[in-house]
This record gives C-alpha cells, sequence and structure tokens, in this order.
C-alpha cells in the first residue's frame, strides 16, 4: 500500500511539470510532436528510475553524516553531504550518456529529432530534482525510492504527451497571433497544473478518522461541561 500511494502521489500530486514545474526547458522544446514527447518521455522514466535509487545508496552509505560506519567506527563522524550535488550529478550525467548511446544505436532517427536535448537530460531540472527530493524527504528503503524514481518519470511523462497532444491539434485552432507559440503552450500548462491540483485529495482517508475523533471530543466536551455545572450548582445549594 506505502509503494502504491508514493507512486500514484509523484505522479499526479507532486507532478515534477505541473506541481514543481522542473525540466520546463524540455518541456516547451520538444513537446511540438507527439512522436518526440513519447521519445523523450521514455528516457527520462528511465533515468529517473536509474538514478534515484543509485542516488539513495549513495546518500545511505556515503553522504549522510555518519554514514561511512560500515567502513569502521574511526570514520562515523565523517560527514560528506557536501558532496552530494556533484555525486548526484556524476550518476545522472552517467546514465544519461548511457541512454544517448542507446538511442542513437537502435533508432538514430529519434536520436536525431531530440538532437541537442537528449544530452540536455543530464542538466533536466526534473532529474536531478527527483534525487534531491528522495533526499529531503527521506524516504526510508531502496524499494521506494526506485518506486518514487518510476513514478516521477511517468508523471513527466504524461506531462510533456499531454501538452504534445494538445499542442499538435491546437495548430488547427484559430489562436490569437499575439498567443500563438508558446504564449497558448504557457497559458495551457497553467490550466493543466490548476486540473492536476484537484487530485490533493486522492490520498487523504486519514483525515476521516481526525475528523471523527474531533466530532468525540465535541460531543464529549459539553457533557463534561453539564456535569461541572451540576457539581457547581450542588456546592452553592450546600453554601446556601
Amino acid at each position: 500500500m506505502e509503494h502504491l500511494e508514493l507512486f500514484l502521489k509523484s505522479i499526479f500530486i507532486d507532478n515534477m511539470v505541473f506541481a514543481t514545474f522542473l525540466g520546463m526547458c524540455s518541456y516547451l522544446a520538444v513537446s511540438k510532436k507527439v512522436s518526440t514527447a513519447v521519445g523523450l518521455g521514455a528516457a527520462v522514466i528511465f533515468v529517473l528510475a536509474i538514478t534515484v535509487p543509485l542516488n539513495w545508496l549513495l546518500d545511505q552509505y556515503l553522504l549522510q553524516p555518519g554514514a561511512l560506519k560500515w567502513l569502521g567506527a574511526e570514520y562515523a563522524d565523517y560527514d560528506l553531504s557536501f558532496l552530494s550535488f556533484i555525486m548526484f550529478i556524476a550518476t545522472i550525467a552517467t546514465m544519461v550518456q548511457l541512454v544517448e548511446i542507446v538511442v542513437e544505436k537502435f533508432s538514430p532517427s529519434l536520436y536525431n529529432s531530440l538532437g541537442i536535448f537528449l544530452p540536455l537530460i543530464a542538466v533536466n531540472c526534473a532529474i536531478l530534482g527527483g534525487s534531491l527530493f528522495m533526499q529531503s524527504r527521506e524516504i526510508p528503503s531502496l524499494g521506494l525510492a526506485t518506486t518514487y524514481g518510476v513514478g516521477s518519470g511517468i508523471g513527466w511523462f504524461l506531462a510533456i504527451l499531454a501538452i504534445a497532444a494538445i499542442r499538435e491539434k491546437i495548430r488547427y485552432s484559430n489562436v490569437p497571433p499575439a498567443l500563438r507559440g508558446l504564449g497558448i503552450t504557457f497559458i495551457i500548462t497553467g490550466l493543466m497544473a490548476i486540473g492536476f491540483m484537484s487530485f490533493g485529495g486522492m490520498l487523504t482517508g486519514g483525515d476521516d478518522e481526525g475528523a471523527k475523533e474531533t466530532k468525540t471530543a465535541k460531543v464529549e466536551k459539553p457533557q463534561a461541561d453539564s456535569e461541572n455545572n451540576k457539581v457547581i450548582a450542588n456546592n452553592i445549594k450546600v453554601t446556601e
């Protein structure tokens, strides 16, 4: 259940594009055609699915304060957290280079259509943001880190696929000249972000128990007040 909750939350509620607006450069530049959007989205899913768990291992066993205690007691006081950005970016760059080699080998047409934006995945804010969010939220296990990486990648993939489909159709619409191109794209992105905000109530089932406790407390409080009033009234009669 915890994996499913984190998976759905990373796709719909904490969507990289619509919630935090990360990776907007590639999102806007490569979303003119669905075919190129699908290729880049699949590459982002792969990179996030690999780099987030790898960076979780680096964070747990190398970068956190005291993470080096597995090497011996004398290393328990070492703190390498200042190397987080360097190590995370190095892992991301390695995986992106692997993706670039694979795409160039098996799909030259997709490689040519993506152009410079494929190697630029290495400096995509969404890719680094996935690892940094994983670190700041203190995800407790490798399995959950993998789930978060895959879910975040799918969320970014859905965002760029949706805007690419809309931009292909909107070419045949009568858009005002001043809004053609990126103007109408920004407006649509904002409206889609507002739509994704509606998913915020998906995983709030625990609020029902809190509401019940609040109602119980409200019921018990008047009863307690009435009992206190009776005691006060009896004390007044005794005094009289």
